[in-house]
This record gives structure tokens, C-alpha cells and sequence, in this order.
């Protein structure tokens, strides 16, 4: 029987040419366990974070938290700088959106995750989230990426929407050199040729991502199809093959969200997705994460 072995430029990866000396599946290959105010990545349970791509009001904010709750999701999301194509788009809350995170968390009890654009901005939102998120668009930011190495807070590192598998490992590697080795994988979608959905959801990158390092691997099904009728698919697609946890977008008012309504779940869709879930990862032999875990 002809042996399986991984391809050449694979092989140099887990061999540490290029230098991928931390992240490596090779150096460690215990499985990193991410921890966010108690919540485990990369173990048996697959986490859910949800919420609204950007946090528009109190009102907002009160509504989709607590809808997600119910819902199961262990992590709420929410964006306060939002970088978007356009100038002219709405570009969050800023400041006062991480009020209302702080304010969200006490009010329902569940950790926040919100990204980061700008490293003189990372004191500041490591005071109102308990996971700091490097977006598609700064995931070449070296500057930021050294930053968020020098902080003890959990990361969630989304894939560039033009990078390699090398180049987002190679990404976290930059964090975990400068010791912060809480770091959470994300694959959010690539660009490619087909242009009906935002982007092209790479379901092939979690395997393979897994064998090659040792951090968790998570998916963001919205933003990688853009059409919030696909997401569930993609979702249950995720969880099939492999992933550690899923990070969806949900808004009580799509038509009136003033970013990416278009790929959000309504609540009661993201409710039925959940049921969805626990089935189906029963059957992968692995379970949702719920408070009671």
C-alpha cells in the first residue's frame, strides 16, 4: 500500500523551513487549549460566538445579546472600529461602542470579542473585551501583530481575504514569539474568481491548518459568503470538517443594519442553526459549548 505523506512545501512547514518554529504541529503538538473568561477553544466543545457585525445603539445591543444567549452562543461579538471599503460607510461607534460592550457583558454575562485596527487604540479596547480581534484587513499589520504578542489577552486572528495558509501562520507566529501564545485561528473566506458571493470559504484550510499547527481553528461563515441564507450551510459544513467554532453574524433588523445586513441571520434562524449544531456535532463525536460544560 502506497504511503499517504503530506506534500513537500507541507513538509518544510512542519520541518521548520521556512522558520515556522512555535505554531509548529511538529514542536508542540499537544493541542492549545484558548481560554476566554472561561470558555475553551480547541478541546471536544465547539464554541459559537454571534452578535451584530457592528454595535449601532443600546437598544440594538440589548436585543441580539440576549437573543443569542438564549440561543447558546458562549461569546458575544460586536464591532466598535469598523474598517470599511468606503469612507463614507459607517465606521462603528468607535470609543462609546466600547462602552456598551462593557455595559453588555455586566448586563448578560458573556465575554465580548471586538477587534482592533490600530495598536494606539489596544490598551484601550483590552479594558472593555476579553478577546481582542485582528480583522482580515490587519492581519499583515506587523506593528499590531508585535502589540497584541506583548499582551495576555486571547486572540482571534482572522485569515487576510488574499493570504496563504503560510502567511497566516506565519501571522500568528509573530504573536506567539513575543509570548502570547492564546491565539485563535479564523477562516473567513478568500478572494477568488467567482464573484456571486463576497467571498469564497476556504473548508479545506481548517484540516489542513490543523495538521500543520497546533491552534485552534475557527469560521466565520458570514463573511465568507455574504448571503446570510448560506450561512447555516457553511456552518454545519465547518463543524464537519473539524473546525473548533463558528463566528456569525446576527442582527434582529437586517434591512436596517447599517453594516453587512445581508449576511446576518435573523434570531430565530441563528436559534434553529444552534439546534442544528448539536445534532450534528453529536454525530462528529464532539458537542456545542454551553454554560454547563
Amino acid at each position: 500500500m502506497l504511503k499517504q505523506d503530506p506534500t513537500d512545501h507541507q513538509e518544510n512547514l512542519l520541518n521548520g523551513y521556512p522558520p515556522l518554529k512555535l505554531v509548529n504541529r511538529k514542536t508542540e503538538n499537544e493541542q492549545t487549549i484558548v481560554q476566554v473568561a472561561g470558555v475553551k477553544f480547541g478541546g471536544v466543545d465547539i464554541v459559537v460566538i454571534a452578535g451584530p457585525c457592528s454595535i449601532e445603539n443600546k437598544e440594538q445591543l440589548w436585543a441580539i445579546g440576549n437573543s443569542v444567549k438564549n440561543s447558546g452562543a458562549r461569546i458575544l461579538r460586536g464591532g466598535v472600529y469598523k474598517p470599511r471599503t468606503s469612507p463614507y460607510s459607517f465606521q462603528g461607534l468607535q470609543d462609546d461602542g466600547l462602552k456598551l460592550l462593557s455595559w453588555i457583558r455586566n448586563e448578560i454575562g458573556l465575554p465580548v470579542v471586538t477587534e482592533v485596527m490600530d495598536p494606539r487604540k489596544l490598551e484601550l479596547v483590552c479594558q472593555h473585551a476579553d478577546m481582542i480581534q485582528i480583522g482580515s484587513r490587519n492581519m499583515h499589520n506587523t506593528p499590531l501583530l508585535n502589540e497584541v504578542g506583548q499582551i495576555r489577552k486571547p486572540v482571534l486572528l482572522k485569515r487576510g481575504m488574499s493570504a496563504t495558509i503560510d502567511e497566516l501562520l506565519f501571522a500568528a507566529e509573530y504573536i506567539v514569539k513575543l509570548g502570547n501564545n492564546q491565539v485563535v485561528l479564523c477562516e473567513r473566506g478568500i478572494r477568488t474568481f467567482e464573484t456571486f458571493t463576497r467571498f469564497t470559504l476556504d473548508i479545506s484550510a481548517i484540516p489542513l491548518l490543523k495538521r500543520l499547527c497546533h491552534l485552534p481553528v475557527i469560521v466565520d461563515p458570514s463573511h465568507g459568503s455574504g448571503h446570510w441564507w448560506m450561512v447555516p450551510w457553511l456552518s454545519k459544513a465547518a463543524v464537519a470538517a473539524g473546525a473548533d467554532g463558528l463566528i456569525i453574524e446576527v442582527h434582529h433588523d437586517p434591512a436596517k443594519a447599517l453594516c453587512d445586513g445581508g449576511q446576518s441571520l435573523l434570531p430565530e434562524k441563528f436559534q434553529t442553526l444552534m439546534t442544528d449544531l448539536k445534532a450534528l456535532a453529536q454525530v462528529m463525536g464532539r458537542k456545542i459549548s454551553t454554560s454547563e460544560n
